[in-house]
């Protein structure tokens, strides 16, 4: 039997770095005499920063401009790069691409993030961009909850994307997944609820990635 892909996430899914995003994001509202609760800006994480700051300052109806935001994402990255220091790679994340490695399953990482904010996070999780499948939001011209960031990722796995399995800690993965017709499996290590996941898309819902790859035969055929 051909073997699924998995297309995953990074920030909150291979990777503890959504808290860091989250202060960074808080960081640079600040800066810009923005102050808002940490929860309300927890609820945009996984999404692009421009599609995130746009959203945001639309709800608190603030006027929003392309200066502005670029000046928040900036000011974002700035602030992710000091605090990236403490991610580390989530319970099971570096064993589970390894045992799917060996399995003979492929795999792809799609963030929303730019490279300027992922590669601290990709070295935390040691994964090589160059020697590996990683789509950022540098290569495509939407990210979620649009899915051309998966869709990018299977198209250079050279897979079908309705064959893929798309790994995602946050609803933004999964309403992404849905809209290229990918299986969603949601993590809740990202901070969201189980209800929510599934009710944005998810068909299995697992702790982290260590749980994810204990119940690996629930959502894929193996190899061998």
């Amino acid at each position: 039997m051909t073997p699924n892909a998995f297309l995953f996430d990074l920030d909150g899914t291979l990777v503890d770095s959504v808290y860091q995003h989250v202060l960074a994001w808080h960081e640079a509202l600040r800066e810009d005499g923005i102050d808002l609760s940490i929860w309300r800006i927890h609820r945009k994480i996984g999404m692009s920063g421009g599609l995130f700051a746009d959203q945001l300052l639309r709800e608190i109806g603030r006027d929003v401009d392309e200066g502005m935001i670029e000046r928040l994402r900036l000011r974002h990255a700035e602030a992710y790069r000091r605090l990236a220091v403490s991610v580390v790679p989530l319970p099971g994340a570096r064993e589970m691409l390894a045992g799917l490695t060996d399995l003979g399953i492929r795999w792809a990482i799609a963030t929303s993030g730019r490279m300027e904010t992922a590669a601290p996070n990709l070295a935390a999780l040691g994964v090589d961009p160059n020697a590996s499948v990683v789509v950022t939001r540098d290569q495509v011209r939407f990210a979620k909850p649009d899915p051309d960031l998966f869709v990018e990722a299977a198209r250079q796995l050279d897979v079908p994307i309705e064959s893929a399995i798309v790994v995602g800690d946050s609803i933004w993965d999964m309403l992404a997944a849905a809209r290229c017709r990918a299986l969603g499996v949601g993590l809740l290590s990202g901070g969201y609820g189980s209800d929510e996941l599934e009710r944005s898309g998810a068909l299995r819902v697992y702790d982290d990635p260590a749980d994810l790859f204990r119940h690996l035969d629930e959502v894929a055929s193996r190899a061998r």
